[in-house]
């Protein structure tokens, strides 16, 4: 027989070496601190060594508590890992994801049949979020982040560099108000995401346009906002043409000049790093990251 002790005893100590706090371990796994602080004066009276040294604010752990801990993460490692792998195999494999609701509405939600279809053991359960997510805290497996890439303590896979045209209604084109060149752009309205105001002046600096808006244009506060906004014959928005397919395709707009401008931020799939990764999430992985790759692929933010 295994001489082992109590599993919850170990899931403390691992979090409150992890975390270097008593109640950070608590709040992550739902307990009181001074339950923590029981569980792991239980493993210290079982293991009859010393595994932190007590300070007012932190949890230091000791040279026995250091070597104690390379083990025991591993081995909890090892129990997730294996834990995943039956799971798979048992039947229907569920993930939750979360990403912004332009994503969900622009990209995934037109793929989500086809990806039903060929993988029917997987269950999506999917969250519209516009934040960051705490995956020590949160019950989501993956998200889909739009950004520079930088975010610590979780695993990254880039999707797709996103790339900005000018885009607006054909019907705001007129004799009086052409759109012929890129300097034709002093005749109607700028439209702006509120957060990145600095994008119109890097795309009219590429075209070499000297244009300076007479007042502050329309600002609104995501792309979506902004790409409806021209489709209402509001002014000129700049989005990624990949997005937009429905609205180009019916010509409720169109892009009156092909010069994309690199923004320098991407989508990426993200989840908690060193987690080994279900049947499901794997799954997904390969299928979004293939998808992503595809020309026809329209992606929102």
């Amino acid at each position: 027989m295994l001489r082992l002790p109590p599993l919850n005893t170990l899931r403390s100590f691992e979090a409150a070496a992890r975390t270097g706090s008593f109640s950070q371990a608590a709040e992550e796994l739902a307990v009181t601190a001074s339950a923590v602080s029981h569980q792991i004066k239980s493993l210290e009276n079982y293991l009859g060594v010393i595994l932190f040294y007590r300070k007012k604010r932190k949890a230091e752990l000791t040279d026995s508590g250091e070597k104690y801990l390379t083990s025991i993460t591993h081995a909890l490692r090892e129990i997730a890992s294996a834990t995943e792998q039956l799971k798979s195999r048992s039947g229907t494999d569920v993930i939750t994801i979360s990403m912004t609701p332009h994503f969900l509405t622009r990209w995934m939600m037109p793929r989500i049949g086809k990806f039903q279809e060929q993988y029917p053991e997987i269950e999506l359960q999917i969250n519209a979020s516009m934040g960051l997510i705490d995956f020590d805290k949160s019950s989501t497996d993956m998200a889909i982040y739009f950004g520079n890439g930088d975010w610590p303590e979780i695993q990254v896979h880039f999707l797709k560099d996103i790339h900005l045209v000018p885009i607006c209604s054909p019907q705001i084109i007129t004799k009086h108000k052409p759109l012929s060149e890129p300097g034709d752009i002093r005749f109607h309205p700028l439209i702006h995401v509120s957060k990145r105001l600095s994008e119109w002046s890097q795309w009219l600096a590429m075209a070499n346009v000297q244009f300076r808006e007479r007042r502050q244009g329309l600002q609104l506060s995501n792309s979506m906002l902004t790409n409806a906004a021209a489709a209402e014959r509001l002014g000129i928005a700049l989005g990624d043409p990949t997005l937009l397919g429905p609205e180009l395709q019916a010509k409720k707009l169109i892009i009156p000049f092909d010069l994309p401008l690199n923004i320098h931020r991407s989508f990426y799939l993200v989840y908690q790093k060193d987690r080994p990764l279900s049947y499901g999430m794997e799954v997904f992985k390969k299928w979004v990251m293939a998808e992503m790759e595809t020309k026809t692929a329209n992606i929102a933010n």
